[in-house]
């Protein structure tokens, strides 16, 4: 089989690309950094080339295809699950985003595939800062806490995290004879969790407060 002069530009592009996207997930400390997106980058290139000029007759699209399908299982491998919050999704979604770019260019699809990338790079290092924002924004936290048993202190709490600007998600209240133990989960700005934290911490009648 004789070696086309384009495939080489391909491989090479492929490389160029997967080491751009690389580099931020290197810079991140992520999983999935600059050798493995590059790799992923090449190889799904090269499976396009090869499924176009192994066809034959055949439909070219089927090992392209099966890419999509590879890849799914090994994005899945980043991505770990942390109590209530998952791990990994961004990294796993620039393996697949990497590996279709790897195919734009092995099927010769140069302009939309450099502009993948560069949108790609823009939402990589331009909206990491507005996404830490908007999680401050809503940031969730959990508060345990011991007191007497009565009806008014739970009221009581309730309004207190509601007028330090928090939104109670869940509560969950236990009366062991005269004691009650509460478990509040809310969400709101870091600020607001911090003058509820003061609150809790100044009330004589807590004996008792995990966060």
């Amino acid at each position: 089989m004789t070696i086309n002069p384009e495939d080489i530009l391909k491989i090479l592009l492929a490389i160029l690309a997967g080491g751009l996207i690389g580099l931020e997930r290197e810079f991140r400390d992520k999983a999935a950094g600059f050798r493995t997106l590059i790799f992923i980058c090449v190889g799904a290139c090269l499976f396009t080339i090869l499924s176009a000029r192994f066809a034959g007759g055949s439909d070219p699209n089927r090992i392209a295809a099966n890419i999509v399908t590879g890849v799914g299982f090994l994005g899945a491998g980043v991505i770990l699950r942390d109590g209530g919050k998952v791990f990994g999704l961004t990294t796993a979604a620039t393996i697949w985003f990497t590996a279709a770019i790897g195919m734009g260019i092995g099927g010769g699809a140069y302009l939309i595939s450099t502009l993948t990338v560069l949108a790609g790079m823009m939402i990589l290092w331009l909206l990491p800062p507005v996404e830490h924002r908007i999680d401050n924004a809503r940031e969730m936290r959990k508060y345990e806490l011991t007191c007497a048993a009565s009806l008014e202190k739970f009221k009581t709490l309730e309004q207190g995290f509601n007028e330090c600007g928090l939104r109670i998600q869940t509560h969950n209240q236990t009366k062991t004879g005269g004691t009650m133990v509460s478990s509040w989960i809310a969400s709101g700005s870091p600020a607001a969790h911090e003058r509820v934290l003061e609150k809790l911490f100044n009330d004589p009648e807590i004996s008792e407060l995990k966060y």
